[in-house]
């Protein structure tokens, strides 16, 4: 029987940053009979909305004002704010009800990129996130993310193409900053060294680099997917391959929910921020791709829209050789 208890969770964006916020919300649905909300921005409300083991949850577009009444109604018992900034801090003012958050590591961010000096807190942000539900007896059961596809949204690989039925490498060429994004050159010296067929994955913003790197590789049908499935979809095909190669994107979180093994490349930010892929059980599976003691990385704790060093040596200096090495061990350990 439901104790009656609300819980508001919120998480305004990313999307890396939302499926990040699943293991919370599984602990709190295992580990008490409180009912779970979330409060997001309107264009990641999908991703929570799929969530069976969230109730209901609020969005909105510009102002949480937008929702304010229909969340003060709730009469809400507790909030966990996983975005602490200004304005969800307002937010619990507003509210009025006890709230937990959890220790930003801005300032310490901020020293490294500065100063070259590491303060930062060996902890991934999950970890972190749980400090917020501490308070509440909710502790992690280190079994990972999750990430939920609606029924419709399932792809069958070998639908796309007859050759990936027994499987493909998914590479998710796309980032929301320019230094945080593997050059078209790099993609397609590793792909073209690949013992498995390869899918680009990435937004309609992605499209065109994908077809520079086909160009790169004639005739070796590779399949530009970018733009032409929606994000559920693309976690579909995710799900359904032998690998994943990623950039730091959101792309990269949701595979490790599904626990597929995970080559990650690494530019201008650092796996040392907290945000590598999240595999408590199985790290085994995961192979960080970076250029270590490169004295001008990381240069920014989100990106920028080009090297300010023009030389980008953090991903054009990226080892090809121990990449391949890699994933062909991956591949092996994730059959």
């Amino acid at each position: 029987m439901a104790s009656g208890i609300k819980i508001l969770l919120i998480r305004f964006s990313s999307i890396g940053d939302i499926v990040l916020t699943s293991p919370i919300i599984r602990c709190i649905d295992k580990q008490t009979d409180f009912e779970i909300h979330a409060l997001t921005k309107h264009q990641n409300k999908e991703i929570f909305s799929n969530n069976p083991r969230v109730s209901k949850v609020y969005s909105f577009k510009d102002s949480t004002n937008e929702i304010l009444k229909n969340l003060i109604s709730e009469g809400y018992d507790y909030v966990i704010d996983l975005q602490k900034n200004l304005r969800s801090v307002k937010l619990r003012k507003k509210l009025a009800v006890k709230s937990y958050s959890f220790p930003k590591v801005n300032i310490d961010k901020w020293i490294i990129v500065n100063f070259g000096i590491n303060t930062l807190p060996k902890l991934h942000v999950v970890d972190r996130y749980f400090k917020a539900a501490e308070p509440l007896g909710i502790k992690n059961d280190n079994k990972g993310l999750e990430y939920y596809i609606p029924a419709d949204d399932e792809i069958i690989p070998e639908s796309i193409d007859i050759n990936l039925k027994e499987g493909f490498v998914a590479f998710v060429i796309g980032g929301q900053h320019t230094t945080k994004i593997l050059p078209a050159e790099k993609v397609a010296d590793i792909i073209s060294k690949l013992k498995l067929p390869a899918v680009l994955i990435g937004g309609s913003d992605d499209y065109n680099r994908g077809e520079d790197i086909i160009k790169l590789l004639p005739n070796m049908g590779v399949l530009n997917l970018c733009g032409k499935f929606n994000l559920n979809q693309s976690a579909s095909l995710i799900k359904s391959s032998s690998i994943v190669m990623t950039n730091d994107t959101g792309l990269m979180h949701i595979a490790a929910a599904f626990e597929k093994p995970v080559v990650s490349f690494w530019g201008n930010t650092i796996p040392e921020f907290g945000m590598y892929p999240y595999l408590p059980s199985n790290d085994n599976l995961s192979f960080i791709a970076e250029i270590k003691n490169l004295r001008c990385r990381p240069c920014s704790k989100i990106g920028h829209k080009k090297c300010p060093k023009k030389h980008f040596k953090c991903m054009k200096n990226q080892d090809v050789a121990s990449i391949i090495e890699a994933t062909n061990r991956l591949i092996i350990q994730g059959k």
